[in-house]
């Protein structure tokens, strides 16, 4: 069974999602249900989704989008407007999650928070992802993720020792706050089976990386030790880093087990580090970082890359060439993985970008469609809830949709 067996059954279907989030993390986590099965609805302001215009565009049209909204349908609806409200509650009555990353109190404002909902539809799941979560000082103030990658000690570890913190070039923080959502949205799926009521899941984007940059705060609280900036390498252990071979290519080496710290020595020539009672620590050959970096550096650079790759995995050492995008289409792994898809978009014609993120055997995930023009689906949506063509054109007129 493969990936793209499009007639074996998907894992989320029946599962109804309204997607009424803006830009990624909100979005993103509705398109990792959708990849399985679930109906997503992406509601949209008339005026379009912002992510149609983030980022490089082709023929107009934008590309992040094509990606994002993928198997999702496309509604325009006004919900600042007390008509555009109606009709979303109509649709909440048979919805199983709702999507949002408006400001704290803006559904409210619309008569659309949590009590109203949540009567229409006990076994909703309201899912809510903001910059600074629910409550507390900072939950009014306006959050992204280049926010959450200073705040949450991303950018203070992130460089060159004496050099600036860095952010990263793309959206680190909601890429891991969409996938910690979508988390969040199947455990909270899960307890309605349980319990037969839906709950809020309060999600605030700088949260999840304060998390996954790993033992920083135990570290803190036990010991008082607040990480520094490294470059490219790492307090627990080494080699490693990158390095250039001869021919101009960079590498990367992680020794992360003690084993392969040991081959590496050994393939490099530098067998007698070894024996040295600081090596069997990994945290303690960190310290002789420079060391084993010149080692490695001179052997690497006296070989073209493709060389020095086959001699560590024939030594069953871990490296890895340092990829561009370029690299990633015509690397014979990621073609055997089928990580990049070729999908038809009746925009663009073939486009190709990443395949669902994992892989199940019987009930695998699907890239149906790429992301559909705005309101493409707005008549065959909302004609479900008894909306006909002279009223929609009326809301149309109206600005409504």
């Amino acid at each position: 069974m493969t990936q793209t067996d499009r007639n074996t059954p998907q894992a989320l279907s029946g599962i109804r999602v309204l997607d009424i989030a803006t830009l990624f993390a909100g979005p993103f986590a509705a398109t990792l249900m959708g990849d399985f099965g679930a109906e997503v609805i992406k509601i949209e302001h008339p005026k379009g989704d912002p992510v149609r215009t983030h980022g490089a565009e082709k023929k107009g049209v934008g590309l992040w989008w094509k990606m994002l909204s993928r198997n999702k349908k496309a509604i325009t609806l006004y919900l600042g407007s007390a008509q555009g409200q109606e009709i979303f509650k109509a649709m909440v009555a048979d919805a199983d999650v709702v999507v949002e990353n408006f400001r704290p109190g803006t559904l409210e404002k619309w008569g659309l928070g949590w009590e109203v909902l949540s009567e229409i539809n006990p076994r909703l799941v309201l899912a809510r992802v903001t910059g600074f979560g629910q409550k507390g000082p900072y939950s009014k103030r306006p959050g992204f993720g280049t926010l959450a990658e200073a705040m949450s000690g991303f950018a203070a570890i992130t460089g060159d020792p004496d050099g600036p913190p860095t952010l990263p070039p793309f959206g680190l923080a909601d890429g891991v706050a969409g996938l910690t959502l979508a988390f969040g949205i199947m455990t909270a799926l899960k307890a309605r089976d349980q319990t037969g009521q839906g709950q809020v899941l309060d999600l605030a984007i700088i949260e999840p990386l304060v998390t996954l940059l790993g033992a920083q705060a135990i570290t803190f609280d036990q010991l008082g030790v607040e990480p520094k900036r490294t470059g490219n390498r790492t307090s627990n252990n080494a080699p490693r880093n990158t390095y250039q071979a001869r021919d101009g290519r960079w590498l990367a080496v992680s020794t992360s087990a003690q084993s392969i710290a040991e081959r590496v020595m050994t393939l490099v020539g530098r067998p007698e580090f070894i024996n040295e009672p600081w090596f069997h620590s990994g945290a303690l050959r960190a310290q002789h970082a420079d060391e084993l970096d010149s080692a490695v550096q001179s052997w690497v650079s006296e070989r073209d890359g493709d060389e020095v790759i086959r001699q560590f995995e024939a030594a069953e050492a871990a490296v890895a060439p340092i990829y561009s995008i370029a690299d990633i289409f015509a690397d014979p792994q990621y073609q055997a993985l089928n990580t990049i898809g070729t999908y038809h978009d009746e925009e663009l014609g073939d486009v190709r970008f990443p395949n669902v993120m994992f892989r199940l055997s019987d009930t695998p995930g699907h890239i149906n469609s790429t992301g559909p023009r705005k309101g493409r689906d707005t008549v065959e949506v909302l004609s479900r809830y008894g909306l006909g063509a002279d009223e929609l054109e009326s809301l149309r007129t109206a600005g409504v949709v």
